[in-house]
């Protein structure tokens, strides 16, 4: 059978209708930066009053590469604890551990008995993280996006319940194939799955690294001076933005032609609240060390009551694994019932 693909329509945050649901999760590698808290965390918490959310910590995608067990498991608590420090709440979304409810896995395996090589040969991720070792690379990582459908599908409920994924521009191929799949899945067994749709956010998307204004923030890059942490302490942000890449000329404005002076105005912009005309006359007549000095200021003061929360939800004895343990057991009863569904639809059992 052809693919058929339909483009999803992005929609932007806050156009969804009653009654919908989203899904979303952060990888526990790496640390998470000011570009994981401004295109994604702080967009949850809106989203989590507008929409039915789930929010998980997708360990189990970590793994497609090596990990460490140790650093694994502290980490998946650490990104657990930003998300509640970040303001999801726990009695109002589902926050939990991928590998903590097995529905995404057995799903994930029925889903990839019904998706083409073809489809996965053509994700842009895996050559990425391949990097032409593909002899080498694992199976898992070359079938994670099937994983990733499972993720989705398992809390969309039955056609035409509104789906939803905030995702950035960079990954809203994984959305796409989500929605073969799923159409595939209806078209062979009957309307049992929801295709979703990626929710786009209209600000922060694209927050740029401070060494690499070409390049979106990232978790993997190994150089201190890349990203601002979101538990990064101020003394540590004063420097790592003294040392971001700026731009030829003078005038500070928004202006795409310059990235690196872009990139640090817009996550002023996103901290502060500011419109632009209001920024471009704050430091009209000034250099790139005042805007430096009081971007510090502005990014660390941002993060001072996130950081803050953070540390009461670590030091606050069970309260982390009670919110972990209450969300795998919501999402499972949630998941079970689209697994059983597509079980029967397929008469396994």
């Amino acid at each position: 059978m052809t693919n058929t693909r339909v483009q999803a329509r992005p929609t932007q945050i806050g156009d969804a209708g009653i009654g919908s649901r989203v899904l979303s999760g952060i990888m526990p590698t790496g640390d998470l930066h000011i570009g994981n808290y401004l295109g994604a965390l702080r967009n949850w918490t809106q989203m989590q009053h507008e929409h039915e959310s789930y929010f998980c910590i997708v360990d189990l995608h970590a793994i497609t590469t090596p990990q460490d067990p140790a650093r694994l498991h502290e980490k998946t608590r650490e990104v657990a604890a930003l998300y509640i420090a970040a303001g999801i709440e726990p009695k109002v979304s589902r926050i939990f551990v991928q590998s903590h409810v097995h529905n995404h896995t057995e799903l994930a395996w029925i889903l990839n008995c019904l998706t083409p090589l073809g489809w996965l040969e053509r994700m842009t991720q895996f050559k990425e993280k391949a990097r032409g070792e593909r002899e080498r690379a694992s199976a898992g990582l070359f079938a994670y996006p099937v994983l990733q459908a499972s993720d989705i599908l398992l809390y969309g409920g039955a056609p035409p319940r509104p789906l939803y994924v905030p995702v950035g521009d960079d990954q809203k191929q994984h959305v796409e194939l989500t929605r073969d799949v799923a159409e595939r899945f209806n078209r062979l067994y009957g309307e049992v799955l929801s295709p979703p749709e990626p929710l786009i956010p209209q600000r922060g998307a694209r927050i740029m690294g401070l060494d690499a204004p070409d390049k979106k923030m990232s978790k993997s890059e190994t150089s201190q001076y890349h990203s601002i942490r979101m538990l990064d302490a101020p003394e540590v942000i004063r420097k790592k933005i003294a040392r971001a890449v700026t731009d030829p000329g003078q005038e500070l404005r928004f202006d795409p032609e310059r990235p690196g002076l872009y990139n640090l105005l817009t996550i002023y912009e996103l901290f502060s609240g500011w419109t632009h005309e209001e920024i471009e006359t704050n430091f009209a007549g000034q250099g790139f060390a005042a805007l430096k000095k009081e971007l510090a200021e502005v990014v660390s003061e941002g993060l001072r009551p996130l950081q803050e929360r953070y540390g009461e939800v670590r030091n606050e004895p069970g309260y982390l694994e009670s919110v972990l343990a209450e969300g795998a057991q919501s999402a499972h009863a949630e998941g079970a019932l689209v697994l059983r569904e597509v079980k029967r639809a397929m008469g396994l059992g």
